[in-house]
Order: structure tokens, then C-alpha cells, then sequence
């Protein structure tokens, strides 16, 4: 341990910034539990609510819970294969050449954690899957090139984009169940319709990610962040490196799929890349057909179509079916957590619409709400719900029967109050670990270790969020 003296210098070269970064990160490593526990916490909260602000029965609300449990087993395998394609493609020889490349441009740590987080922030907007992935190996490469650079705020900068602008992007959960037929429950559908206002309850892309106020938002987020990283960054005399982490960073993440010497004859297809182009060809006929035949090429995105994408280029990047099926095994470990935890999310939306719990808390939204505070209001509210459903996708499953009865009852735009609903669920990543997990046993990191940076994060975007969300709001006319 470093002389006192040493320290307090180190200290004061830190700047205030850094060490508050290094003191939240102290406190969370003490006191914040694991993800499950808050989607544990959640259940007993809703049931609880539904108890003694409803006219259910105990036995009525278990039921509805139950049923409720396995309704979202198609999303969940949609948000698993968002992880899965991300990684397939963030993992693909290419990829890994441009990330070898890109961290050898950082010369000092501030630099460092600042380029991994404006990465981590533009990648986010077109899948947060890959990002994901792409900004976990990228901050691990730099880390090992880089001395002197604090790990856990690379590793804290590798997951700032679902902590910001992700969900405004492409493959932003809430805008994608509105664009896409059957992502949502009929009674949700019939909610967002209003009596056919909105044909079919669908709302594309050009009302909600695709609005100049949303691309507006995400510049915003995108300055603040890696303003706030800038400075929080811990100087060489503070930093905790991999090293003194006990960390081994090894030569690479991601292992080529073994190609045997010989192959044999029923292997030889396998690495060959025969077949993945022909995949490729007819995956790129297919795309070109269903676009050129969408009356609105932009809200014919949805999120089958966005895993679709995302599948085909991590195919041909790869080459081969070999390398192809190495690198979703290797990504199938990162969805655990989803599989595990998104029942109990549906169990909380099937007590809230099974008891009507939705009405009332819809009618709670109108009475403290006007048509300009109600965009900020909901965003706070998805944050604050969104730490113990830390899911943009389920939780928007609980949230839009009411909110979107609220949002036509106050005649206000649509498409904004699900944009102001994803800037508040983005905030909720840097406060619950969930979203955290694919990437933590990639870094050798508990979400405890990063914490404190992204609460730091929180701190700033907050604010920012609100007024964004209520000034640009005021541009936008009902219904859409």
C-alpha cells in the first residue's frame, strides 16, 4: 500500500469528478445485490398492490399471476437471439481486426475510457447486443496495450450505451413491439388503436426513433456521457488496473472455432464457406424483397427483422458454418439471465391487466399529469420501474396499457411518450446490474466493481433526460 502522503496527492490529481466515481463505486461494492433479487422484490411489491388496491381476491391475483408467467416466452426468445446475433457479429474476424486497431489509438487512460465509451454509445443505437459485446472486447484489448488505465472504469464504459441511448436506436424494445404485428397483446393493440385513431395499434419507426427529436436526444446523451467519463476517470496514481485486480486479460476473448487437419468428407461443408454464402444470398433476396414491397420501408423494421439483419452479417462475417456455430455457442452463456428472469416479469404484467390494476394507475398518470409534464413523468416512472423489471421489452408489456390510456386521455403525441419511456428505461440500466451480467464474466468483474461510474452517469443524464423530454415534447402534436 502506497504511502498517506502518496495517496492524498494522488487524490487531489484525481479531481472531484474521479473521486466521487471511486467512493460510489466503494458503496456499491458493499450494498447492491444481485439482479434477481430486485425482479424477486417487484413480484412481491405488484401482488402486494394488487391486494390492497384492487377488488381481486388473494386467490385471484395468484392466479393471474401465474397465468400471467409464461406469456412472454416469444419475446424472450427474441431478446435472447438480440444477445446471441450481437455477439455472433461483434466476434467475427472482422470485427475483432477493427478492434485490434481501434485500441491502439488511446495514449492516455482518459482518452482510453472515453473512446471505449463513445463506442460502447454509438454501437448501442444500432444494436445493443452487439455493443454489448463489441465494447466488453474492445476495453479488454486497450486494457491490455494501455498501462495505467483504471479497468473497472473501462469495463463501466463498455456498458454506458444501454445506459443511455440504446433503446432510441434500432433496436430500442418498446419502439420495436409498436412497429411489429403480434408483439404485443391484442388488449394492448385495442388500447393504443383508440377506436381505430391509430390503424391496428402499430406505431413505426417514423414516430418514435426516427423523429428529429429523438435523434436530437441522442447526440445530447451522447455529449453528456462522454463528458461525464472524461472527467470521472481515475489518473495512473489512483487507477486499479487488471493487474491489480488479480485479472488475467490473456491474448484474445474470443476463440477461433478449431479447424481439424484432416477433415473428413461430412465435415468438409462445415468449413466451407459454401453454404454460408448461399445462405447470405438468398438471407439478401429476401431483405430487398420485403423492404421494396413495405409502404414504409422505415416502419417495416421490427425486431424479427433486426435479429434477421444482424444474424446474416454474423454469418458472413464469420465465413463458415463452423466459425458460425462456435460463436453462438460461445454467446448462448450471456442469456441466462433473461431466460431465468423475464417469467416473473410476465407473472407482474398478468397481475396488473389480469386485476385492473392498469386502470387505476392509468387514471393515477391523468390526474397528476398535463400534456406537457406528462413525458417527463413517465420517463421517471420507467426509471424508477425499470429497476426491478430491468427489461425495456417487459417492462413496456406493463407499462402500455396504462400509460398509452393516459397518453390519449392527455392528447399527447404517441410516438414521444414511447421515446420519453425509453430515455427513462435506459436510466434504470445504470442503477440495476442486469443488463450488466453478459459481460461482467467476460471482464472477471462483479456489477458491484462498476457501479459507482454508472451511478456517476446517472447523476448527469438524468436532468438531462427530463428536460429533453419535456421541451422537445412540446414540438410534437397528438396523435402522431
Amino acid at each position: 500500500m502506497p504511502p498517506a502522503d502518496s495517496r492524498d496527492g494522488a487524490d487531489r490529481q484525481a479531481g472531484i469528478v474521479a473521486r466521487v466515481a471511486l467512493a460510489l463505486t466503494a458503496w456499491t461494492e458493499r450494498w447492491i445485490p444481485d439482479a434477481f433479487i430486485f425482479a424477486l422484490l417487484a413480484t412481491l411489491l405488484v401482488v402486494a398492490a394488487g391486494i390492497a388496491l384492487t377488488a381481486s381476491t388473494p386467490g385471484q391475483v395468484i392466479d393471474a399471476w401465474g397465468r400471467g408467467f409464461w406469456d412472454l416466452i416469444p419475446f424472450t426468445l427474441q431478446m435472447a437471439l438480440v444477445i446471441i446475433t450481437g455477439h455472433v457479429l461483434a466476434t467475427s474476424p472482422p470485427m475483432q481486426a477493427l478492434i485490434r486497431a481501434v485500441a491502439g489509438w488511446p495514449a492516455t487512460p482518459r482518452q482510453a475510457v472515453t473512446l471505449v465509451a463513445v463506442f460502447a454509445l454509438a454501437s448501442s443505437w444500432l444494436n445493443w447486443g452487439f455493443s454489448l459485446i463489441f465494447s466488453a472486447v474492445l476495453a479488454r484489448a486497450i486494457a491490455r496495450r494501455l498501462a495505467g488505465v483504471d479497468y473497472r472504469a473501462l469495463a463501466a464504459a463498455s456498458f454506458l450505451g444501454l445506459g443511455s441511448v440504446w433503446a432510441q436506436g434500432l433496436s430500442g424494445s418498446a419502439a420495436l413491439q409498436m412497429a411489429t404485428p403480434g408483439a404485443l397483446q391484442p388488449a394492448i393493440r385495442d388500447i393504443v388503436a383508440n377506436g381505430g385513431l391509430v390503424p391496428g395499434g402499430l406505431i413505426g419507426f417514423r414516430d418514435t426513433i426516427f423523429l428529429w427529436q429523438s435523434l436530437l436526444s441522442v447526440l445530447v446523451e451522447m455529449v453528456v456521457v462522454a463528458a461525464v467519463m472524461w472527467l470521472a476517470t481515475p489518473p495512473a496514481a489512483r487507477a486499479r488496473t487488471a493487474a491489480d485486480l488479480g485479472i488475467d486479460l490473456g491474448v484474445r476473448e474470443i476463440a477461433d472455432a478449431p479447424r481439424p487437419r484432416a477433415v473428413a468428407p461430412g465435415a468438409w461443408l462445415e468449413h466451407s464457406g459454401l453454404l454460408t454464402w448461399t445462405f447470405g444470398a438468398i438471407g439478401g433476396v429476401f431483405l430487398w424483397r420485403y423492404f421494396a414491397q413495405a409502404p414504409e420501408p422505415l416502419n417495416a423494421l421490427n425486431l424479427n427483422i433486426v435479429n434477421f439483419v444482424f444474424l446474416l452479417a454474423g454469418a458472413l462475417l464469420h465465413g463458415t458454418p463452423a466459425r458460425l456455430m462456435h460463436a453462438v455457442q460461445a454467446a448462448t452463456p450471456a442469456v441466462w439471465g433473461v431466460i431465468l428472469q423475464f417469467p416473473f416479469y410476465a407473472g407482474i404484467a398478468g397481475v396488473i391487466t389480469g386485476t385492473h390494476l392498469n386502470e387505476q394507475l392509468a387514471s393515477a398518470f391523468v390526474r397528476v399529469s398535463s400534456p406537457a409534464t406528462f413525458p417527463p413523468i413517465v420517463a421517471v416512472y420507467s426509471a424508477v420501474l425499470g429497476v426491478f423489471v430491468p427489461s425495456g421489452g417487459s417492462k413496456w408489456v406493463i407499462e402500455a396499457p396504462y400509460v398509452m390510456a393516459a397518453a390519449h386521455e392527455l392528447r399527447v403525441h404517441l410516438g414521444w411518450v414511447v421515446a420519453a419511456y425509453d430515455l427513462g428505461e435506459a436510466l434504470a440500466n445504470l442503477l440495476q446490474p442486469f443488463w450488466m451480467l453478459p459481460v461482467l464474466g467476460l471482464f472477471g468483474l462483479r456489477a458491484r466493481d462498476v457501479m459507482g461510474f454508472t451511478f456517476l452517469v446517472f447523476l448527469a443524464l438524468l436532468p438531462t433526460v427530463l428536460l429533453l423530454v419535456t421541451l422537445l415534447g412540446a414540438t410534437l402534436r397528438y396523435p402522431l
